[in-house]
């Protein structure tokens, strides 16, 4: 954010705030739910986006209508084959689109599994420019419905955040996502950081932090300390793999950590080198991911080296030993 914006919007805040903390909370809630423009900028994000509206060029498009008018979007590839298939559902992160998952879900389409690419609402195709957490997880909901039980779900940041609070069923009323194996790939285990941080950004008092706050329980009927799900991955009662390099500076590797300390169905899969977002689509990642859905079959189905020269994977038949080293 510019720096002027920043001063107006902080002056703002102050004057709102001084007059009332909730309505001011209620504002900020607002404009922390507010998502980017869908359209990519910089010349890298153009071609990333180009590339994958092409690989996504002939599959099926749905819009996923939400309760209170919201909609979503979603694609489906190898959809409406007769006989039983894998079917997995792919979410992405916040300012992101199915275009730029389109590694991970050619990777998938080519084992001939049934694959759901979901555009959250104010993402890719949905439209709008508004969504929180429980917009994503009705969206999750609505996609079940939609195309039928999900034999996995791999989700990339706050992606994989939604699908954790899916799983692990955390809000009134809507039904939990399905699936035998969950990956999160750079995703956060808890949302009061980035709450705190955007408090403090536009210069937001005690109260008034509070006030935005407690509209998380407003929309989505539960605290906001409650979407603490770093350790509900060891209670959804499925195995889960954790992706996340160490040099990702949108989301702290200490989320990934606090992730592979939920037990023993938790692996966790460093990829350094490759950061919050080039990870998505990287080699190593998508190999482990593959190995990860057919069941591990023995440790050569695990790649234990990087593309770059100055990344570590740690395979999953090293974690144990390696786990004490963290």
């Amino acid at each position: 954010m510019a720096n002027f914006a920043l001063k107006v919007i902080r002056l703002g805040f102050s004057a709102l705030q001084a007059v009332s903390p909730r309505l001011a909370g209620r504002a900020a809630f607002l404009m922390f739910c507010r998502t980017p423009s869908p359209r990519p900028k910089g010349t890298k994000a153009k071609a990333a986006h180009a590339a994958g509206a092409a690989r996504l060029a002939g599959a099926e498009r749905f819009v996923l209508r939400l309760a209170g008018g919201a909609k979503a979007h979603a694609y489906r590839l190898n959809g409406g084959a007769i006989g039983r298939r894998k079917r997995y559902l792919v979410t992405h992160g916040w300012g992101s689109s199915a275009e730029y998952m389109a590694d991970l879900v050619s990777m998938l389409s080519a084992t001939g599994a049934e694959v759901i690419a979901l555009d959250f609402p104010g993402h890719g195709r949905a439209g709008e420019r508004f969504l929180h957490m429980g917009l994503a997880v009705e969206t999750i909901a609505a996609a079940g419905e939609r195309f039928g039980a999900f034999d996995a779900a791999i989700g990339h940041s706050f992606g994989g955040a939604a699908l954790m609070v899916s799983m692990a069923g955390l809000l009134p009323g809507v039904a939990p996502a399905t699936g035998e194996r969950l990956v999160l790939i750079g995703a956060p285990s808890e949302m009061a950081w980035l709450f705190t941080d955007f408090g403090r950004m536009v210069g937001l008092r005690a109260a008034a932090q509070a006030a935005l706050e407690n509209e998380v329980y407003r929309v989505a009927g539960r605290r906001l300390e409650d979407f603490d799900v770093g350790g509900a991955a060891s209670g959804i009662g499925r195995p889960v793999l954790v992706i996340h390099a160490e040099d990702d500076k949108e989301v702290s590797p200490a989320h990934a950590r606090r992730y592979g300390a939920a037990g023993e169905r938790v692996r966790l899969f460093w990829a350094n080198g490759f950061g919050h977002r080039r990870i998505i689509g990287a080699a190593p990642v998508l190999a482990a991911i593959e190995a990860f859905h057919e069941g591990d079959r023995n440790k050569e189905d695990i790649p234990a080296e990087s593309i770059k020269k100055d990344a570590e994977i740690i395979p999953f038949f090293e974690l144990p030993a390696r786990r004490a080293a963290l």
